[in-house]
C-alpha cells in the first residue's frame, strides 16, 4: 500500500536485528547487549544530536518524496519514546504483558508529522527521550528486571533487555537516516 504522501509503509518486521548486525547503520545488537546497563546514558547522548538535525533549516524538506524529512523522522522518533516508555514500563510493573499494535505509518498521517514545528517537536523528543533514559536507569539500578517478558501483538517475545536492544536500534537507525 502506498500512502498519499509518497511514503510507502514499513511492513518489515525488524526483530532479526537482535540477532545480527544492521546492513544498513552498522548497528551491532552483540554490542548492544553488552552495555545494556548503559542504556539511558546512550539514550541522553543521541538527544543532542536529534535536537541539531531538526534545527537545520532544511529539517522539513524531504531529500526525496519517497523519503521522510529529518521533522519526519524526529516526531517519529519522539513518538517511539513514548511507546517504548510505556512498553517497558508494562513490562517491569506486569507479568508477560501484551502491548497494543502500534502502526508507525498511520500515525505519522493522522498526526501530520510533516507539518510539525522543528523546534515544538525537538522539545517533546528531548523530555520524551529524557524519561524513557530515566526508565532504562531504574532497571539498570533494580539489576534483576532484564530478563522480564513481554509480547508484541503479532506474537513476538521481548524480555527488557531485548526490547532495549531493539529499542537502540530503532533510535541509531533513524540518526543515520538523518545523518546526525
Amino acid at each position: 500500500m502506498t500512502q498519499p504522501d509518497g511514503i510507502v509503509p514499513d511492513d518489515k518486521d525488524w526483530t532479526w536485528v537482535l540477532e545480527r548486525p544492521c546492513p544498513e547503520c552498522g548497528f551491532d545488537p552483540s554490542a548492544a547487549d553488552a552495555d545494556a546497563a548503559r542504556l539511558g546514558d546512550v539514550v541522553r547522548a543521541t538527544l543532542p544530536r536529534w535536537t541539531e538535525a531538526l534545527a537545520r533549516p532544511d529539517a522539513t524538506v524531504r531529500p526525496e518524496p519517497a523519503t521522510w524529512s529529518v521533522l519526519e523522522y524526529g516526531a517519529h522518533v519522539r513518538d517511539v519514546f513514548r511507546i517504548f516508555d510505556v512498553r517497558l514500563a508494562s513490562m517491569i510493573e506486569t507479568d508477560d504483558p501484551l502491548f497494543a499494535n502500534w502502526d508507525q505509518d498511520a500515525t505519522a498521517l493522522e498526526d501530520d508529522y510533516a507539518h510539525q514545528d522543528p523546534a515544538v517537536v525537538s522539545g517533546e523528543l528531548v523530555a520524551a527521550g529524557e524519561a524513557i533514559a530515566a526508565r532504562f536507569d531504574t532497571v539498570a539500578a533494580a539489576g534483576d528486571l532484564w530478563e522480564r517478558p513481554g509480547r508484541r501483538s503479532n506474537g513476538s517475545v521481548f524480555t527488557v533487555r531485548t526490547l532495549g536492544v531493539y529499542f537502540l536500534h530503532d533510535l541509531l537507525h533513524h540518526l543515520c537516516d538523518v545523518k546526525a
